[in-house]
């Protein structure tokens, strides 16, 4: 069974999360997976737009916890983050070989690396019962990049809400701050999404791409100075590596400052 799904169908690339009965966590072997998937989407010839989409109850729930947060510490001290190697989307999303536009179709639970999923995409859609949560603060790792990319589009204080709270919050509350491009109902979310792909495929294909380009710029710009001047070796500390075994051992986590 693939991690993440290929297929494109009148013009849309569909990019579909594959691991349902893990509400579709990014393990090392999802994040190759779904880099993979990105560049299929960018070599099709067929498709101008995307669509990331998951399979299941939810679109992504973060960090699959007990294989990337439980690293040895010997394993993490060679790494920047807790991401790993060869597994970071970043780029492919911030220098893709053609600037298509992608659609975030968010439904169910929307943590961690699936809001970095859902900001990186160049539209978001999502259900209007979606739940959304910046799990980087609660785990005791830097969430200035999602602070950064909220105040971007006009929700500094809202930024600081979820950013400091590590609190979730509803596709209806995102789409009150002006997060979303559109709400859909629930079980809705891929429909919406290709409407507005079907938007976006009336237009020619290199004005459209232009767009995308400077914004994907922008972006990485925006990455860039989050990274400079955020905190450094957060995923080395003890308070860390307690909240991801409390969340494992589903207990309240006792943390210590350093």
């Amino acid at each position: 069974m693939a991690l993440v799904e290929y297929k494109q169908e009148n013009g849309i690339g569909y990019i579909t999360l594959n691991r349902p009965e893990k509400l579709n966590a990014f393990s090392d072997d999802v994040g190759a997976a779904f880099c993979e998937a990105l560049f299929q989407l960018y070599d099709d010839s067929n498709a101008q737009v995307g669509i990331i989409s998951g399979n299941g109850r939810a679109f992504c729930s973060g960090a699959d916890v007990r294989q990337r947060q439980l690293r040895a510490k010997a394993e993490l001290e060679k790494l920047s983050s807790p991401a790993g190697r060869g597994t970071n989307f970043r780029e492919p999303f911030f220098k893709p070989p053609v600037a298509k536009p992608i659609i975030a179709a968010v439904h169910g639970y929307c943590y961690g690396m699936g809001v970095r999923i859902a900001l990186y995409s160049d539209m978001l859609v999502a259900t209007r019962d979606a739940k959304f949560q910046i799990t980087e603060t609660p785990r005791g790792l830097d969430s200035t990049p999602f602070w950064m990319m909220l105040d971007a589009l006009g929700a500094g204080m809202f930024a600081s809400d979820v950013c400091l709270t590590g609190r979730s919050w509803t596709g209806e509350e995102a789409a009150k701050h002006g997060l979303l491009t559109r709400m859909s109902e629930p079980g809705e979310h891929v429909t919406t999404a290709e409407a507005l792909a079907r938007e976006v495929l009336k237009n020619p294909p290199l004005a459209v791409r232009a767009v995308v380009a400077v914004r994907r710029t922008k972006l990485h710009e925006m990455d860039v100075k989050a990274h400079a001047s955020g905190p450094k070796g957060l995923h080395l500390t003890e308070d860390f590596r307690e909240s991801a075994l409390a969340f494992l051992e589903k207990r309240k986590p006792v943390f210590h400052g350093r």
